[in-house]
Order: structure tokens, then sequence, then C-alpha cells
């Protein structure tokens, strides 16, 4: 094994709260910007100056495998036979193989910018036992996350869940190898809670660090540049989406249009245009923000892209189509015929015939002509969603749908603000879905009839 600098990718979770989206692939390797959170994460760190890539695995292992095709001469893939926390997935990562020297571990749900994984990587030049990268609580509820407070450069006041602290981790660190007798050592269950927590028992990377820093140990604090993004739920594929649309309009220098692209006359574009090979910008077309076309990918006939848009390999919107701002269209996928529709689109979806629709579509999911989703509740308040049973209110997407991969929806469907199918579920013509349709699924509206005798007689004739 050459020398050089060694990643941990973590990337063996469940994703349970990310339902419905982790039914068919780690949520790791859900796509953003089209391209798998895990993908983007191991090219940032390739990029950076890491040498070699080694990653935990465990459920929906495929998804991930295939969402590093391309790099396999540059990844060791290490199987868990059990997921019991970060910590316990970095030891026997680290077991399988050591690195020559310091190391950076990610977390491969983590959404975040070039410029935050140079540091982390950066920071394995220090003489530091470990760096930790760090995010503001300002826009964030402290008792969603672990949360630490940043004295004189180093973490200090680790609570996991708790109401105070000034910043939250962000799952990427720079580590040296003399932290592994602490990795050992880690009791299995997060003690750093505030008076009445209930930590689940789970071998959690931060309650090392919590430790050592008991002991006096140094661990720095990186603070994250740009945005940084824990994609655990699946509204936060939304504010990802979006961060990540704006972070490539702000390294845009201008336009770029292949020799086999075509823009017709008419069309109006106020933004910037990346047009692949044979994409097209037809007739009358309006693109009010930066577009960003694949190969083959086309947009015709009156479609209206109200904002930042990326279609992907293959993608159509044509006949009138409307796309809001900050949407990502997957490849192959569909907006046909009158539809409109803001947010993320994964490959092969269709949506058709006047259906109105705001929040994240799983892969080949078939939405039936006119349906439509509700986003404004009469109360003007946000959807209350439950992960795992726990009661939450996102601060973004509350009232956007999400719909599992593999569904569908019949005619004049009608979803209510915030509500989620399942994969593989389907909602039945006229049926308006007040509730969370669990996997594999139907539901169906039954009506009653009353038939009578009617005819020009009832007129007098």
């Amino acid at each position: 094994m050459t020398s050089g600098t060694t990643a941990y990718v973590l990337a063996a979770g469940a994703g349970r709260k990310f339902w419905p989206f982790n039914e068919v692939r780690n949520k790791t390797a859900f796509p953003v910007a089209n391209t798998p959170i895990v993908r983007r994460l191991t090219e940032q760190l390739l990029s950076a100056g890491v040498q070699r890539l080694v990653l935990g695995i465990s459920s929906q292992d495929g998804s991930v495998r295939a969402a590093m095709t391309g790099l396999e001469e540059r990844i060791w893939f290490v199987p868990q036979a059990q997921t019991d926390g970060t910590a316990s997935t970095l030891l026997r990562c680290l077991d399988a193989v050591p690195p020559p020297g310091p190391f950076v571990v990610a977390y491969g749900d983590v959404v975040t910018t070039e410029e935050t994984v140079q540091s982390v990587v950066h920071a394995t030049q220090e003489e530091a036992l470990g760096a930790a990268v760090v995010s503001p609580l300002e826009a964030e509820r402290a008792g969603n996350w672990i949360t630490i407070s940043v004295q004189n450069g180093a973490l200090a006041g680790f609570a996991g869940h708790g109401r105070g602290g000034s910043h939250r981790l962000g799952g990427l660190y720079a580590l040296r190898p003399e932290i592994v007798p602490a990795l050992r050592a880690n009791p299995g269950v997060m003690t750093h809670v505030p008076v009445g927590g209930m930590p689940a028992p789970e071998f959690e990377i931060a309650e090392t660090l919590a430790a050592l820093t008991d002991r006096g140990e140094s661990i720095q604090a990186i603070e994250a540049s740009g945005f940084l993004i824990d994609v655990d739920k699946p509204w936060h594929v939304l504010l990802a989406n979006r961060s990540v649309l704006m972070d490539m309009s702000d390294r845009l220098g201008g336009s770029s249009i292949s020799t086999t692209a075509r823009i017709h006359d008419s069309a109006e574009l106020s933004g910037r245009v990346i047009l692949g090979p044979n994409a097209e910008v037809g007739a009358r077309v309006v693109a009010r923000g930066d577009l960003w076309l694949g190969p083959n990918a086309s947009v015709t006939n009156g479609s209206i892209l109200e904002g930042r848009c990326l279609v992907g390999d293959g993608a159509r919107v044509k006949d009138y189509a409307l796309i809001g701002g900050d949407t990502t269209l997957g490849p192959g996928s569909l907006c046909g015929h009158g539809a409109e529709f803001t947010g993320v689109l994964l490959d092969g979806a269709y949506l058709y015939h006047y259906c109105e629709l705001w929040g994240v579509l799983g892969s080949k999911v078939d939405v039936g002509a006119a349906t439509v989703c509700g986003t404004l509740r009469f109360d003007d308040s946000s959807t209350i969603h439950r992960i795992q049973g726990r009661p939450e209110i996102p601060e973004e997407g509350a009232n956007a749908s999400y719909l599992g991969d593999y569904s569908r929806t019949g005619v004049n469907a009608i979803l209510m603000p915030g509500v989620k199918t399942g994969a593989y579920s389907c909602v039945g013509a006229g049926v308006v879905l007040y509730d969370d349709l669990p996997s594999r699924e139907m539901v169906l509206l039954k009506q009653d009839l009353v038939r009578k005798r009617w005819g020009p007689e009832r007129y007098g004739w």
C-alpha cells in the first residue's frame, strides 16, 4: 500500500429517518443535483489530496458500490456485520485497512463545499490529536443534533441532543492514529447528555471526542465554509439540492454550449446555460436562471423555468411545463403538457397533463393526470411530521410531498401538505391523501352511488 492520506467514509447506516427513500438504496447513495451524495463527497476528498478511500458499508450496500463505479481502484470496501454506531464502524475499517498516518473520517451523508473538505484534509498535517468540522446553530434546532461549544478554537461542552451549545458537529474529522485506543474504549452510549436525556445505545464518535476533551486533550474546531448539510430526513434533500445548485452557480464563469446543442431563436434565456451534446432549448422557452442541460436533454415548446434548473441526461421538459427555481430533474425524466414541478425529481419519473407537485419524487414515479399536492394549510402553519414516532416540524419543506421510489398516483389524486408515500405504493384515482401511505400499499376511493329513474317524463312530457 502506498503512503498518503486515507479517508474513511462511513456509509453503513440503515437511514430509517430517511423513509421513504431508504427502501431501495442506502441514503448516502441518494442523488443530490443528480450525483449520489457519497460519490460527490468522495470526489471532493480525492480532489483535496486523499490517496485512499475506505468505505464502511452494510445496508443496501449495492447502491453504494454502484455509486462508486469507476473509482474501484481507489476504494477498499469494508462490509459491516452489524451497524451499531459510527465509532465501531470506523474501528472495523481501521482494523481492515490501517492508516499509515493521520487520516480523515467522513460521514457518507454529508453535503458540503469543496473548501470545507479541503480544510479537513489539510488538518491532517497539523500536530493536534484531532480536528472536527463544526457548523453554527443559528438556523438549526439544537435538540436535533450533538452540540458543542467552541472555546479558543477547540471543542468543548459536548451535549447529545442538548439545547445549548453554539455549534453542531459536521461529520468530518481529521484524526491521528493515537486516537484508536480511545475509540476502543467507547462505552457504546452517549453519556454526554442533559439530565433526563435518553441516548440510544450506539457507539458514537462524538462520545470518544468528548471523553478526550474531558481528559484535557485538544480537538480543534474547523468552521464549515459555506453550507454543510447532514442529509438525515427527506426534507434535507430540498435544502441540499438548493445549496448545491447555488454553489454551482457561484462557480460558473459563463455559458458553455456543445457544438451539437441547439437553442431556438425565440427562446428567452436570462441566465447562463451549460448545454451538453445534443441538448436542445426549443421554441418559446423561457429560462429565468442558470440552466444546465445534460446530453440529449431538452426543454421545448413554451416551457418555463423560473430559476436555477439542472436537467439530467435525456430528460425532457415540454409542452408548456412550468418548473420552479432550484429544481433538479433526473436522467430520463419527463415533465410535459402543462405539468408544474418544483424540487427534486429522480431518474425516469413521469409528470404529465396538468399535475402540480412540490417536493421529492423517487425513481420511476408515475404521476397520474391532474395529480396535485397541497402546499398551504388553512391554519397557515407547518405540517408536523413523525420520524420513528417523534413529532418534528421541518424548518424547510414541511408542506412538500415526498413520493417513494416506484410509486404511482391515479388521475385527480390530491396529496395534502407534507404527505409521504412509500416505495411501491399506489394512490388511487380521486383519493385525497391526508396521511402517510406505507410502502407496498394501495389506497383506493370507495364511493356510494345513488341511481334513480330519469328522463323527459320528469319534465312533464
